[in-house]
């Protein structure tokens, strides 16, 4: 990262509310490079106290059901109510050229002007479950530079959409109306981890639509686990364009976020995203080692052309690969 800002300058500009100072250290804690990440990992030690009091909501949700237009709608709302919001909006990565769109702040335009507003979108990287590879960091960041509600927008829903739930305080999954075939389409898994569902775009002629979704997914959720232990998901409807049902989203967050305080299980579920994010940062550092020994790519090269070829299996190719990288085959099955 070049001409990059000290330690103490990233520190003190994060911790001012600098906005420059913010993104810069985000950019920072996204880089590859190990010079950046020794100095990233300083800065999010420095910068730790400060953290961990703010609102963590994840939003997700079906294709179509207005995941940006709610974000900017109720963050434009809860500034008014004196919150400063912070969004990360994870945009998905190419899986061709590694590229992402980035287009979010075009599509909140109201918000991204907001003096109480910070947006910032990211790429997934390619990572699993609607997150970017740095948002963990970029969520601290943000609450040391004074944001009280950081709203986390995934990619969407997917197998691994669960990993979201993991990163977040509660979690709002957006629905839209007309059960019957979204319904069908929905993972089991997501409706499991959401702790609140809004079934948006009840407005107009769409109202009666919306609250026939609301009692059909409110009978699917009881055939469900909690997603919390004493919490039963409530089923909202909204309208983000009419800026209706905001309070109530609202409210409910609030409940939910009262209800893991006062059982203490905020603290066991924040613990255990540390330790998931330990985890991940350990799953990351031996597979960047992995790729980087001596004969490994030559290696990757060589078993892609025997497996197009037709010349070997797939197994035995990953086999090839892990001895020329000196793995013991043996220790490497038994993980």
């Amino acid at each position: 990262m070049s001409g990059r800002s000290t330690l103490t300058e990233l520190t003190d500009g994060v911790t001012g509310g600098d906005r420059g100072a913010l993104s810069r250290a985000i950019t920072l804690a996204e880089s590859r490079l190990p010079e950046d990440q020794e100095l990233a990992q300083q800065l999010i030690a420095e910068i730790l106290p400060r953290t961990g009091k703010a609102r963590r909501v994840g939003i997700t949700g079906v294709p179509g059901a207005g995941k940006s237009t709610v974000i900017e709608t109720l963050g434009l709302w809860l500034i008014e109510q004196g919150h400063k919001v912070a969004v990360l909006v994870i945009d998905p990565s190419s899986s061709r050229t590694g590229g992402s769109i980035l287009g979010d702040k075009t599509r909140m335009q109201g918000l991204s002007v907001s003096p109480g507003a910070y947006i910032r979108p990211s790429p997934s990287g390619g990572v699993l479950g609607g997150v970017a590879r740095k948002t963990r960091e970029a969520m601290l960041l943000c609450e040391a530079a004074g944001f009280d509600v950081v709203l986390v927008e995934s990619v969407g829903v997917g197998q691994s959409e669960a990993e979201l739930a993991e990163l977040v305080d509660s979690l709002c999954l957006l629905l839209v109306p007309g059960a019957g075939d979204e319904l069908q389409g929905i993972k089991r898994g997501i409706m499991e981890t959401a702790d609140l569902i809004v079934v948006n775009k009840a407005d107009g002629d769409r109202i009666p639509l919306a609250k026939r979704a609301r009692g059909d997914y409110r009978h699917a959720l009881r055939m469900l686990p909690p997603s919390t232990e004493g919490w039963e998901t409530p089923v909202l409807i909204a309208s983000a364009e009419e800026k209706t049902g905001l309070a109530e989203i609202w409210e409910t967050i609030e409940a939910h976020r009262a209800l893991l305080q006062e059982s203490g299980l905020l603290k066991e579920r924040r613990m255990r995203q540390q330790q998931r994010w330990l985890a991940s940062m350990i799953e990351e550092a031996v597979l960047t080692d992995f790729y980087r020994r001596e004969g490994v790519s030559q290696a990757i090269a060589a078993a892609e052309k025997q497996v197009s070829e037709e010349k070997s299996t797939v197994p035995q190719a990953a086999l090839d690969v892990i001895k020329a990288a000196r793995i013991d085959p043996d220790q490497a099955n038994s993980c």
